[in-house]
């Protein structure tokens, strides 16, 4: 129950997000959630949308670096000690969260988190042993 997800890699400087999301809105792709990390000299915009082929088309064709990776996406409980919940049964089975972003989600009790695992389909296994609810693209794309 992977996600894909798209990693952008842009200079850190004004205006180049803009054009990361103007080629995108050209292209008719609708984002659904999004991280950005930086550094000094360069970001890494990370990106879940609703058409990845054409996100990476247009991304690559606009001259931006653009490389696909696999994420999880997770139901958490809104509530306190829900996403601890999550990262307790992650720690006792020895896998380490990368990173995380949230999802925006229009209604509902729950939050959705997506998350980078070093131990992608152990992560997936200790999640379901748990009970907890793993998104599948499909479904995360149309949220």
């Amino acid at each position: 129950m992977k996600v894909e997800q798209i990693s952008v890699f842009i200079e850190n400087k004004a205006g180049r997000l803009a054009e990361v999301t103007g080629t995108l809105a050209k292209a008719g792709v609708n984002l659904r959630a999004l991280s950005l990390a930086d550094t000094t000299d360069f970001g890494v915009l990370r990106l879940i949308v609703d058409n990845n082929k054409k996100a990476e088309e247009a991304l690559k064709d606009a001259g931006f670096t653009v490389r696909i990776t696999h994420v999880v996406a997770v139901e958490v409980d809104d509530r306190p000690g829900g996403l601890h919940f999550i990262l307790q049964a992650l720690t006792e089975a020895g896998i380490n969260v990368e990173y995380m972003y949230a999802f925006v989600q229009q209604s509902g009790d729950k939050a959705v988190m997506i998350f980078r695992f070093d131990q992608l389909e152990a992560a997936i296994a200790v999640l379901e042993k748990s009970n907890v609810t793993v998104i599948n693209g499909s479904k995360l794309y149309t949220m």
